[in-house]
């Protein structure tokens, strides 16, 4: 039995000194090998200090994104934009002289899945630190793993403010729900859309959010909007007809529907909508800035608004003009989706905060991420001011028009409710 024992810390050691295993690896076979804390420690030194001085090994980056079920029509765009930032670092020398390699999983639009290929980024990939997905409950999911793990963690889309209450490795390239869900409810202001009918997707943790916080800002004294019928479906529904059909008898009609959906389903209640002879503007948040929306809805598309991030619409910066020539040069069309823009934002910023910091420790990367003033992205501007994990950026909003996108303006809210 002692002798088995000196084998496995023999070849924990060994691992160790190899970099085949983590320092959460190294603390958990240590001690349940009763290895003395002094020896663990030692052990982490050396598997950290090789790993700081191996100057030619790749900066392993994990890339967790749902490539197929519900999530898939904003996930694989985010993903291709994530591989454009990687190659185009890659082919200008790369980060600190290393080249950045990308490992891309596909969490299959389940959140056990999401959970597992995060863990295995951990184990087996030895990831430095996570850029990826778009949802807020996926977010939460990989991101509990990074936490626990002590491994940044780039939020590429997903908006609800309470990820960051995960801990401090979550970082958001995108604003919150509150701030898009207020530009939604005072742009609805100004277009004298007073009355609102409310249909909100109740399964998933971003439908909620955003219609709480569209809400909490449309019936403030300033706008006193009132939402005169609430009503909801569920996650798996593909057939809305009962929720239009009492938006269709409500007497008198509202000025307006908030519909709170996520992208695989907004295009059908769109088109179910218009087919059921209601013509009222139809608002949402970015969860409508997928091609299926014009894809399922098609010539039914018509009169409706959604927020969304700033990027491939309307007048671009110069770094979102860099951003869409090189996407249509690397895949052949422009980005149809901001999510291929913010995708691609989230590499940039991680390696950003990587060069900034000098190492790829988790810590330090962390602290340069919050350090993070003026990083000029695609998608805007990020800074995250005052402790906050959340970037403040400008909203932009954009309207179904003769079978596409189409730039409303660009804008912040006056007023954000409280995250």
């Amino acid at each position: 039995m002692v002798e088995r024992q000196n084998d496995s810390v023999s070849a924990l050691i060994q691992d160790a000194c190899a970099q085949r295993t983590s320092r959460r690896d190294i603390l958990k076979r240590g001690a349940a090998l009763g290895v003395a804390s002094s020896m663990i420690g030692a052990m982490i030194t050396v598997n950290e200090s090789t790993r700081v001085f191996a100057q030619d090994d790749p900066i392993v980056i994990g890339c967790p994104y749902n490539l197929t079920g519900a999530l898939q029509s904003i996930d694989v765009p985010a993903k291709d934009g994530s591989m454009l930032a990687a190659a185009l670092l890659n082919a200008n020398g790369g980060v600190m002289g290393r080249q950045v390699n990308l490992v891309v999983e596909n969490g299959e639009s389940d959140l056990t899945t999401v959970t597992t290929i995060t863990k295995k980024m951990v184990d087996s990939d030895h990831v430095v630190a996570f850029a990826g997905l778009t949802d807020t409950d996926y977010v939460r999911a990989a991101g509990q793993v990074a936490q626990e793990n002590s491994l940044p963690f780039v939020n590429v889309g997903a908006t609800a403010p309470i990820l960051a209450q995960i801990g401090n490795f979550i970082y958001f390239v995108p604003f919150g729900d509150n701030v898009q869900a207020a530009v939604a409810a005072e742009f609805c202001n100004e277009q004298g859309w007073k009355t609102a009918a409310m249909l909100v997707n109740d399964g998933t943790s971003y439908t909620k959010f955003l219609a709480e916080y569209f809400k909490e800002r449309y019936t403030m004294d300033d706008i006193a909007g009132e939402i005169v019928k609430e009503l909801s479906y569920k996650a798996e529904d593909t057939d809305f007809s009962s929720q239009i059909t009492e938006i269709k008898g409500l007497d008198p009609q509202p000025s307006m529907i908030l519909a709170s959906a996520v992208p695989f389903e907004v295009g059908t209640l769109i088109k179910q909508t218009r087919d059921a002879g209601i013509a009222l503007p139809i608002v949402g948040g970015d969860g409508y800035d997928t091609p299926s929306l014009l894809e399922l809805a098609g010539a039914q598309a018509v009169d409706v608004y959604f927020t969304t991030h700033e990027g491939i619409y309307g007048d671009q910066s110069p770094e979102s003009k860099t951003f869409t020539d090189a996407f249509n040069t690397e895949y052949g069309k422009m980005p149809d989706s901001i999510f291929a823009a913010l995708g691609y934002d989230g590499i940039n910023l991680l390696c950003d905060a990587i060069t900034r910091a000098g190492d790829t420790d988790g810590e330090k990367v962390r602290v340069a991420l919050s350090e993070t003033t003026g990083f000029k992205g695609a998608t805007g501007e990020i800074s995250f001011v005052d402790g906050s994990q959340i970037p403040s950026k400008s909203v932009a909003i954009v309207v179904t028009k003769d079978g596409k996108f189409e730039l409303v303006k660009t804008t912040v809210p006056t007023t954000v409710p409280e995250a």
